[in-house]
């Protein structure tokens, strides 16, 4: 069983920070962490000496993304997940929820099926792993449809979300659904009774049919403040609703376009990091450049790191979540702890998957990412492989820009 022994590093623990610590890596899990005094030095492993400039912190969860490195879930291909899997390392993302778009039904059918056998059949260490998947559509407002093709949407049926989630094989873990079209109480309670986390987004609910909602089951909020009816003083809308009920957790895409700062902030001071969850919901451009794309069947223009629908609508984002990390702490003030809980630990616990996943503990997986003073990725691990190292140009640097041997 390969060991690997990170040293000398600041070590964001479960339960502690220590600013000169180790992690122990045993095969896929975390063996054993602590600080630089007791760390083990009569054991045979491949010791990786890092210094008081860099943090180790628990494996990002990405609960909410489309695409990325030119790939989608909706392509109903392994080899798409794969492309994925193999490309958020680099912005220390270790698990993700493969998201699905607005389609026809045989569509999105087809990428259930495809999520189910690469989760049974490739899902293994050294890549972000797959954790399930988030359906989002077709059962939204056509009110709040943002980039979910209009055409498609429908409402909430729980024989047909039956089906889909024996396609799925049962890895359907979280729902993106209007809640105050027919049928929307009654999927939401079906989801609560099969374990499945229900999410109110592309919603033009008032607040009491968001009430009524979180009464019966909603716990999540899908891209808090879009897509959703917005907040104003004589109602306060799904946004205001989402922020003041406390049973519901609430993404966030921040950006810096999906979300002005001051309302990142506001969002901050109402929730807490104890009630967000940094999200992309990225699209296939993610790391690639500026072009024409297609998403869940519409053309997607990307210029300037925005993407939009021809009449101007946003479509997802190109956004990496170790650049929402800093973006959340420079807007608001807060500690790279607190970010970690909005980015690990909430999603984690959100999806049930705490005992494994969401926080650096001996006995869970060894999803670990490395940064930089400047909070950016340098090293990832999933499950103990290295997943990702990041290059430094030196003088002697080749034409691909990796350091000269």
């Amino acid at each position: 069983m390969k060991r690997r022994l990170l040293k000398n590093a600041v070590v964001y623990a479960e339960t502690r920070k220590m600013d000169q610590g180790y992690v122990l890596i045993e095969g896929e899990k975390v063996a054993d962490i602590g600080p630089m005094s007791r760390c083990p030095t009569d054991i045979e492993a491949e010791v990786i000496e890092l210094s008081s400039r860099f943090s180790v912190i628990p494996g990002l969860i990405d609960v909410h993304i489309h695409g990325a490195a030119g790939a989608d879930v909706m392509d109903a291909t392994p080899s798409a997940l794969h492309a994925m899997a193999n490309a958020l390392p680099a912005e220390g993302t270790t698990s993700f929820l493969a998201t699905t778009m607005t389609a026809p039904s045989e569509q999105i059918e087809a990428a259930l099926m495809n999520v189910a056998r690469y989760m049974e059949q490739a899902n293994g260490p050294g890549a972000a792993e797959v954790l399930g998947v988030h359906l989002e559509g077709p059962f939204l407002s056509p009110k709040r449809a943002g980039a979910q093709h209009p055409r498609h949407l429908a409402d909430p049926d729980v024989s047909l979300f039956r089906r889909w989630q024996e396609a799925a094989r049962g890895h359907i873990r979280l729902v993106t659904l209007a809640p105050e079209r027919d049928g929307g109480l009654d999927l939401v309670a079906y989801l609560k009774k099969t374990g499945v986390v229900a999410s109110i987004g592309h919603s033009d609910a008032v607040y009491d049919e968001v009430k009524a909602a979180v009464h019966a089951g909603v716990t999540h909020a899908t891209h808090l403040f879009n897509g959703m009816r917005g907040i104003h003083h004589r109602e306060p809308g799904v946004a205001g609703a989402v922020l003041m009920f406390e049973e519901v957790m609430c993404e966030l895409i921040a950006d810096g376009l999906h979300v002005a700062p001051p309302m990142v902030r506001f969002a901050y001071r109402n929730k807490g990091s104890e009630g967000l969850i940094l999200i992309t919901d990225a699209m296939r451009a993610k790391c690639l450049g500026d072009g024409k794309y297609d998403l869940g069947g519409q053309e997607v223009e990307v210029c300037g790191g925005e993407a939009r629908l021809a009449d101007g609508t946003l479509a997802g984002s190109v956004l990496k979540l170790a650049d929402a990390l800093r973006r959340v702490i420079d807007c608001t003030g807060c500690t790279l702890e607190e970010v970690i809980r909005m980015a690990s630990w909430n999603p984690a616990k959100q999806l049930c998957v705490l005992d494994r996943k969401g926080s650096l503990r001996p006995g869970k997986d060894a999803d670990v990412v490395v940064l930089d003073e400047q909070y950016e990725v340098a090293m990832t691990f999933c499950r103990g492989a290295l997943a990702y190292r990041k290059q430094r140009k030196t003088q002697g640097a080749g034409r691909d820009g990796h350091e000269a041997h």
